[in-house]
């Protein structure tokens, strides 16, 4: 089998290479990191939808519009963890390259604490506000009772999924990305057994997909963190962490912390941005009724699963870029990161017209009835043109990550949302484009970025900045 599989891939990559999507050799390394992300991705993000698929099955379109709410706000948490484990990330991923295995531990163990600051005051938030964060978004009355209680039941799970996420992107940094899909993927699964179980056999509802999404999360940053102190996972074929949290070490390291802030705080702005414009779009589809709140939902989260495809690429762009930064190999970063694009594209598109040709049965998995079927069909085949823009600009600003190179990508951010997408679903607020400005919304979200991040991958600026950040700039050390 291995030496079938073997025989594949080098066919595929002679093929690529041969339309120039991407060169033979280089697509080898590139499926190797992002195959085991793609599944530990679509498992992640299937977890949510199948909670909200089982939420509409047993309690209806008022808990599928309260559940919307509370994800908007669980989005918040991962997109937080996903900005700081970029520059986590980067970091170690230029340093294990560099041979400083020493120095990418230890940006480890300062990304896990700067976690755990951050989960303490959106934990406190959860807990004591839960109502009224779901309340100001329009939610009608069961939608706010069904969405509250999900923050309620979720709050543990927030420490659990930053850590997760540090711990995930720690083990891509270093080109090891089977752990992380096992551990993970594995959690999805139980994810959905517990949401099964406690929404079904035990009648819980909405508290059981929360619940479910808590224990599962909690399970993964168990294992995880038993590779991530350097143990040894046995005969399972998972490794243990080749750059471990050590105890014996400095708790703090000051400047690793300030270069760390330096690097993640703009992709946390940038994964901030993705992530909040939600909210004002979640008030302007409770204007227009909990069957468009659903509707919009359902197609962010179809979105996202075809959107796992970026949890390999994007993530595979950023540690090879930054390996070969990383060591001194600047050229062969740049195409590598090209490759990546043009592949991921290619990807994309063939996803999104099967997605597009299957809206209808889509659509059919969350609602019922012909109108609420038709609302959500057209959502789901928007969502999916709106996800080739994510797949160009997850890949684009992966390698521009990958080279510490993410400030602009946050303003491409901001741009791509607020510039242009906020303004067309506020236009069709107040005029009778209606519910036709969310559409708009959702493709302006995606391109507007996409197209920014792409041009200034193709400027080049980004070898420069990473100049600033690989260890032979470190004097010091």
């Amino acid at each position: 089998m291995p030496g079938t599989s073997d025989d594949v891939v080098d066919a595929l990559g002679r093929a690529l290479d041969r339309l120039g999507i991407i060169d033979a050799e280089r697509l080898g390394p590139t499926l190797e990191l992002a195959w085991p992300r793609v599944v530990t991705g679509f498992a992640i993000m299937s977890k949510q939808t199948a909670d909200l698929a089982m939420v509409g099955i047993a309690v209806g379109t008022a808990g599928t519009a309260g559940l919307a709410f509370a994800l908007g706000y669980w989005s918040i948490v991962v997109l937080l963890g996903l900005g700081l484990a970029g520059g986590t990330v980067s970091l170690v991923s230029q340093n294990y390259g560099g041979d400083r295995s020493d120095r990418a531990s230890l940006v480890v163990k300062q990304s896990a604490l700067i976690a755990a600051l951050f989960a303490a005051p959106i934990m406190l938030v959860f807990g004591l506000f839960a109502s009224e964060l779901i309340a100001v978004l329009g939610a009608e009355p069961e939608a706010l009772r069904h969405g509250t209680v999900y923050l309620l039941f979720v709050t543990p799970a927030v420490l659990f999924e930053l850590l997760n996420l540090i711990a995930s992107r720690t083990y891509t940094g270093v080109g090891d990305t089977f752990t992380e899909m096992v551990v993970r993927s594995g959690g999805a699964v139980l994810n959905v057994v517990l949401s099964a179980l406690f929404i079904f056999g035990l009648g819980m509802g909405v508290a059981g997909a929360a619940l479910g999404t808590t224990l599962s999360t909690g399970a993964v940053m168990v294992v995880l963190g038993w590779g991530m102190f350097g143990r040894s996972y046995g005969g399972l074929g998972m490794e243990p962490s080749p750059v471990p949290i050590s105890l014996s070490t400095p708790l703090v390291d000051l400047a690793i912390v300030r270069q760390l802030l330096e690097v993640s705080a703009p992709e946390i702005g940038r994964r901030l941005a993705q992530g909040l414009i939600i909210f004002p779009l979640l008030w302007i589809a409770a204007s227009f009724g909990p069957v468009v709140v659903t509707a919009l939902e359902v197609a962010r989260r179809v979105r996202a699963m075809i959107n796992s495809i970026n949890w390999g690429m994007s993530l595979a762009s950023s540690s090879l870029v930054g390996q070969h930064l990383g060591a001194d190999e600047e050229s062969e970063a740049g195409a590598y990161g090209a490759g990546i694009i043009r592949l991921a594209m290619v990807v994309y598109l063939v996803v999104a017209a099967a997605v597009i040709l299957l809206a209808s049965p889509i659509a059919g998995l969350f609602v019922s009835g012909s109108e609420e079927v038709a609302v959500t069909t057209t959502f789901v085949a928007v969502a999916a043109i709106s996800a080739v823009g994510l797949g160009l600009d997850g890949t684009a600003s992966g390698a521009l990550v990958g080279a510490g190179d993410t400030r602009w990508p946050f303003v491409a951010s901001l741009v791509g949302r607020y510039v242009f997408a906020l303004p067309a679903a506020l236009v069709g607020l107040a005029t009778p484009l209606g519910i036709g400005g969310l559409y708009l919304a959702l493709v302006l979200e995606s391109f507007v970025p996409g197209g920014i991040n792409y041009g200034l991958f193709r400027s080049g600026r980004w070898k420069v900045v990473s100049r600033r950040y690989r260890p032979s700039a470190d004097a010091g050390d």
